[in-house]
């Protein structure tokens, strides 16, 4: 046995691996790691740490504003102050903006009748009170509640010979009446926001790049779920990423703009039915020197902004999304989503976010153009595999066979061509 012992802690010792004896004597937490070892050497493969994102899938931003000191700016913009609360907030101000009100003046009706002494005698004949049945605190609040709100009961009823009393009336029927525009007019804006509107705007999970028309290009996808369209439409996008100066000056989350057709009129859509927004990437886009092995070590982020205003209201709506470099997929394109019925065009949402592998050069946007110079043709550049491989997105459960099968069954030239042509001999 101490034979047998000795032979497996040599052997342990000569695979690299801690003895039985002293991984006992480790923590808990060391004993559990898996760390995978040959017989020579350890080898730890390196892990990409997951970027935070700048903006969410939803379209929420994920920056919070700390150690604010002027607090009283918000203040100087009550409205948008008060629209911009959440709802159980809103609600609890709208109901303490009322009651402290109607409060307020009714402790203003029972301090006149108190002054007046018509709490003293008002079951006395012969006496005139500012407010007929007014006779304690409950009384005057209830009186508010019906001079603020116009209900009119006619049980209480405000004399003429109450001076005060008519003054305060005419203030509580100005102040109220402001009061009622504020909190209904906050109430009908938050209702109406436009929000809820870009629910229905859709953006493919992954972003995607590949040739077009022999040029590289990132490509995503937008599409509108309603009828009714979202009118003057237009898409632009922003590079997320650190960057550091020439004079050693470090940026967090310096934002570039991604030209996706702002020069020829291509940023403003036509969402009738789901579009593919292309980015070329030539010597102004910062995607211009990167190639497959870059764009997978790059740590970015894409953030898509889509604007238009709702047909129904003619509000504005914006509804974002992004992209981290670790759902931007080299050699990809969508699958086609529209199809020609009887009569109509049909939309299938199912292959909204559905992508299929295609032939794509590796290398960088700045060599293929190069390259393209020199030979049209390309037989030398390296491609990604020539085998088409239908790609269905995690987050949806429709796969797309039947495409496939069709796109087998076409000729090898039209399946891809711009991959034939590069793969063509000159």
């Amino acid at each position: 046995m101490a034979g047998d012992s000795r032979v497996h802690m040599d052997h342990d010792m000569e695979i690299g691996v801690t003895p039985r004896e002293q991984v006992k004597k480790l923590p808990k937490h060391l004993r559990e790691a898996q760390i995978p070892t040959d017989r020579t050497h350890l080898i730890s493969d390196p892990v990409k740490k997951p970027r935070q994102r700048y903006v969410q899938k939803d379209g929420k931003c994920n920056v919070h504003h700390g150690n604010v000191q002027e607090t009283y700016r918000y203040l100087s913009d009550l409205f948008t102050t008060l629209v911009d609360l959440r709802w159980r907030l809103s609600f609890f101000i709208f109901t303490l903006v009322y009651v402290v009100n109607w409060l307020f003046f009714g402790f203003l009706w029972w301090l006149i009748a108190l002054i007046r002494g018509d709490l003293l005698h008002s079951d006395e004949e012969g006496w005139t009170p500012c407010v007929e049945n007014l006779n304690s605190f409950v009384s005057a609040f209830l009186f508010s509640i019906e001079t603020e709100t116009t209900i009119g009961y006619g049980y209480r009823v405000i004399t003429e010979k109450c001076p005060e009393g008519i003054i305060l009336l005419l203030v509580q029927a100005i102040l109220g009446s402001i009061v009622n525009a504020m909190m209904v007019g906050c109430m009908f804006v938050k209702i109406s926001q436009p929000k809820n509107r870009a629910e229905t705007l859709m953006f493919s999970h992954k972003a995607v790049i590949s040739v077009r028309d022999s040029k590289m290009c990132l490509m995503f996808r937008v599409g509108d779920l309603r009828n009714s369209h979202i009118v003057e439409a237009s898409i632009r996008a922003k590079l997320i990423r650190s960057q550091q100066t020439k004079e050693g000056e470090f940026i967090p989350l310096n934002q570039t703009d991604i030209n996706i057709g702002f020069d020829t009129g291509d940023d403003r859509l036509f969402l009738v039915s789901p579009l593919i927004i292309s980015h070329e990437i030539n010597e102004k886009s910062p995607f211009w020197e990167m190639s497959r092995a870059q764009i997978e070590k790059e740590e970015f982020e894409i953030v898509v902004i889509l604007e238009g205003m709702v047909e129904a209201t003619g509000m504005t709506c914006q509804a974002r999304s992004s992209y981290l470099d670790s759902e931007v997929l080299w050699g990809y394109r969508f699958t086609p989503v529209l199809s020609l019925e009887k009569g109509f065009y049909e939309v299938d949402y199912n292959n909204f976010h559905d992508i299929y592998e295609t032939n794509t050069p590796t290398c960088s946007a700045k060599e293929l153009s190069a390259r393209l110079k020199e030979s049209p043709l390309l037989p030398h550049l390296p491609l990604l595999s020539p085998d088409l491989r239908q790609h269905t997105d995690p987050f949806s459960s429709q796969t797309t066979r039947d495409d496939q099968e069709k796109d087998d069954e076409k000729p090898a030239e039209t399946n891809n061509g711009s991959a034939n042509r590069l793969e063509e001999n000159p």
